[in-house]
């Protein structure tokens, strides 16, 4: 059972296109060796939707082939090997095919299904590390989940490109739930025009608030930057080399970089070998400005010196 596929109807967490309950399904889990790791997509995705379902895309084992393909998140988060340690993958979808401000209503109540999930999982197994990795709109999700479970319950939580603000990400790191998560920020320039629409199409709930791309400060976060030169230099110094940066705009670079998922996996599996400390020195302290890559040529595909060509 590598992957137990678990949608948010409402606030309430049912399998999917299965009649059977989520929670009978998470008490029949075998505890198993490896962490627990929650996969949550982003905006535009529909479960059950023939075109739009992130289980049959982003979220499968062997995705759909098409027009716009993508890695398969839990393959190269390392599930589907068969071996006895790799863990299990909880695919989490929502209902986020609407417009942005309904979209964000929807992720809300989606982590409140989400909380009642991890709060299975940790009653089933404390000992267990259980993470999250989520894209776009999918971290608001994760990070109102945060509001609703105990202390300990979520060990370290991937963003890539997250859609939500940095007050918030803040608050929720703040809660009983979050006071001991790590928070992997990863922003990029190439994100820049959708952290704008997001401020300007939603409401924060502090006036003035910024989207979480232009970085987080808590202690228990760290903001890694894709798109930039120094942070993919000392990446490849630990062993991760990524593909380099080619658009000026784009919005799923935090896991169609080359090397990006295969990362990701070493930072939820092997989280001893990347401390939150040391990758809080080893990375810039300070983030490019934003439109920054709006207003230079767009670098090409040649792979810088210090980068390895990502297989």
């Amino acid at each position: 059972m590598p992957v137990i596929r678990i949608n948010a109807v409402g606030t309430k967490p049912v399998l999917h296109k299965s009649p059977r309950c989520a929670a009978a399904e998470l008490e029949r889990v075998d505890p198993g060796k490896g962490p627990v790791i929650v996969m949550i997509h982003g905006f535009k995705y529909k479960p059950g939707d023939p075109r739009h379902c992130p289980h049959r895309k982003i979220m499968a084992l062997d995705p759909e082939t098409g027009p716009f393909c993508s890695p398969s998140w839990p393959r190269q988060l390392g599930f589907g090997t068969g071996h006895a340690t790799e863990g299990l993958a909880i695919a989490f979808g929502w209902q986020s095919r609407a417009g942005l401000r309904q979209a964000r209503t929807n992720a809300i109540a989606a982590g409140t299904a989400l909380a009642d999930v991890l709060q299975r999982l940790n009653a089933q197994n404390p000992d267990r590390a259980v993470h999250i990795i989520a894209h776009s709109l999918g971290s608001e999700v994760a990070l109102e989940a945060l509001h609703h479970v105990p202390a300990g319950t979520v060990s370290r939580m991937i963003s890539m490109t997250g859609a939500s603000f940095q007050n918030r990400a803040r608050q929720a790191m703040q809660t009983e739930g979050g006071h001991q998560t790590e928070l992997i920020n990863v922003t990029s320039r190439e994100n820049d025009a959708f952290d704008f629409m997001f401020e300007c199409l939603t409401s924060p709930f502090r006036p003035g608030d910024r989207a979480m791309g232009q970085g987080v400060d808590h202690p228990n976060a760290v903001t890694l930057q894709l798109d930039c030169p120094h942070t993919l230099q000392y990446l490849n110094g630990l062993g991760a080399p990524l593909g380099v940066p080619d658009r000026r705009i784009c919005h799923w670079s935090s896991y169609t970089r080359p090397g990006i998922l295969r990362f990701y996996n070493r930072l939820l599996r092997h989280p001893e070998a990347f401390p939150l400390e040391a990758l809080r020195h080893g990375l810039p302290q300070l983030q490019t400005p934003r439109w920054s890559r709006l207003v230079r040529m767009p670098v090409l595909r040649t792979p810088l010196p210090f980068v390895q060509k990502a297989s």
